[in-house]
């Protein structure tokens, strides 16, 4: 069996077709279109409720390629040398791995992650990717406002030196990424059995699509190019208008992946390796866009346009294609998965995950009673279960409770006519997952962001 796993950053589950059901999250922006994906959902087995344990991130692919928690004891972090990740594995039993990747984290001086793989293929230029050290082209003017610090301006500056010269589609990053994954297949075809990991950091910010694929925005709007949002309370920083810009701009940026792996599901048809692979398309989480107030991950923001992600799941000959789950799982059980599936399941008893091989084989609906999830670096926690979410606040905030079946946008606070819920959410998790108030750490998203980049 063939392993692929595809990687798409911070893609929102709500601007997924199969999962948004041509209902948009957004007033005044169109659902985003995502054929692609739709037509390969209806392959594989339709996962709604799947959440990493740990974000933001590189902790969410630690725990993915070991099978292994991350939040209580592991964040922003190399992978150490007695990690044994899925590549390692594998490879150990004569599969060729290789890894497509412009998610610049991996590569980013004593990180590690390529570690075990036969090979690795950086695409370069990503966000703060210090991929180019001389000036942009073009100016940090037209991509900010006023109340954008030094600080922003510069990280924008960037991105914009490493894109300049991005003149067809084919120069985009997800288009670089999915056409180098697709030569890749074709190329180790040969191979008795493979792992190919493919990483797209899109549609991760900064929000630049081809201009083909920005048709999600206003045509009136006359406002600067605001591709990078900032953290934040958003009405301090921008207006109505650009804040339904901004949002119509990740619309676009996410279209665009859409249509780059759509090239690559051709390539999957063609070279057979829908016949005969174990195939998982994820996000590593959401994205923020203003729901609650803000831009941006973060700690605090524990809710559902963070933490849900779309998880399909292809097994060989598409088997129970189509079918839909509402089974929790986490991102960490999927090595225990693949090897069940491999009938290697002994092969999981040091790993904190657990197969959910009944769930995929349509034996079940069930597989954990509740998920936690959170920074490791931050005290807020979100434990929920298929209907309510419990968020843990630090000392001194009210905590929170949501009823997800009758209040999905997370709107009406009911911790103090629930209480009893929230107690019971609470019960299920020790102290062990949390942080305490002496060790709350405050503003660690713009640590990671900047954690392999070259601009403060």
């Amino acid at each position: 069996m063939n392993v692929v796993i595809i990687f798409l950053d911070s893609f929102r589950w709500d601007h997924v077709g199969v999962y948004h059901q041509a209902r948009a999250p957004f007033e005044g922006v169109a659902p985003c279109k995502t054929p692609h994906l739709d037509r390969f959902a209806q392959k594989c087995v339709i996962f709604e409720n799947a959440y990493p344990e740990a974000l933001p991130t590189m902790p969410v692919r630690l725990q993915l390629m070991t099978g292994q928690r991350t939040l209580p004891n592991r964040g922003w972090e190399p992978m150490k040398e007695n990690d044994i990740p899925i590549q390692k594995i594998l490879r150990e039993q004569g599969y060729v791995c290789g890894l497509v990747a412009d998610t610049y984290h991996f590569r980013a001086p004593g990180m590690n992650y390529h570690k075990g793989f036969n090979c690795y293929r950086w695409v370069r230029g990503q966000e703060y990717d210090p991929w180019v050290s001389s000036p942009p082209k073009r100016s940090v003017d037209d991509y900010v406002n006023e109340n954008y610090p030094e600080v922003w301006r510069k990280r924008i500056e960037q991105f914009l030196a490493n894109t300049d010269d991005f003149k067809r589609e084919e120069d985009w990053f997800p288009a670089k990424v999915f056409d180098e994954a697709s030569r890749w297949l074709e190329a180790n075809r040969c191979h008795k059995n493979v792992l190919l990991w493919v990483d797209s950091f899109d549609p991760h910010e900064p929000w630049d699509p081809p201009r083909r694929w920005d048709t999600y925005t206003n045509p009136s709007y006359s406002g600067k190019r605001l591709i990078m949002p900032m953290g934040g309370e958003m009405t301090d920083w921008a207006n109505p208008e650009e804040i339904q810009y901004i949002r119509a701009l990740y619309a676009g940026e996410a279209s665009f992946v859409d249509h780059c792996f759509g090239k690559f599901t051709s390539c999957l048809e063609e070279e057979g390796y829908l016949e005969d692979s174990f195939i998982l398309l994820l996000a590593d989480h959401g994205h923020p866009l203003g729901d609650h107030g803000k831009f941006l991950k973060g700690g605090d923001r524990m809710y559902s346009e963070l933490l849900k992600a779309p998880f399909l799941v292809h097994l060989p000959g598409s088997q129970n294609g189509g079918m839909r789950t509402d089974a929790l799982v986490y991102f960490h059980d999927v090595l225990p998965t693949i090897l069940d599936l491999m009938g290697q399941a002994s092969n999981t008893e040091s790993m904190h995950g657990k197969s959910f091989l009944p769930v995929l084989q349509g034996e079940t609906n069930e597989h954990r009673p509740a998920i936690i999830t959170g920074y490791f670096k931050a005290e807020d926690r979100c434990i929920r279960d298929k209907r309510w979410s419990y968020i843990i606040r630090p000392q001194g905030q009210p905590d929170e409770l949501y009823d997800l079946q009758n209040d999905g946008r997370e709107t009406t606070n009911l911790i103090d006519q629930q209480y009893d819920q929230a107690k019971r959410l609470s019960s299920l998790f020790g102290e062990y997952f949390r942080k305490g108030p002496l060790r709350r750490v405050k503003g660690i998203q713009g640590e990671y962001e900047m954690a392999s980049g070259s601009v403060a």
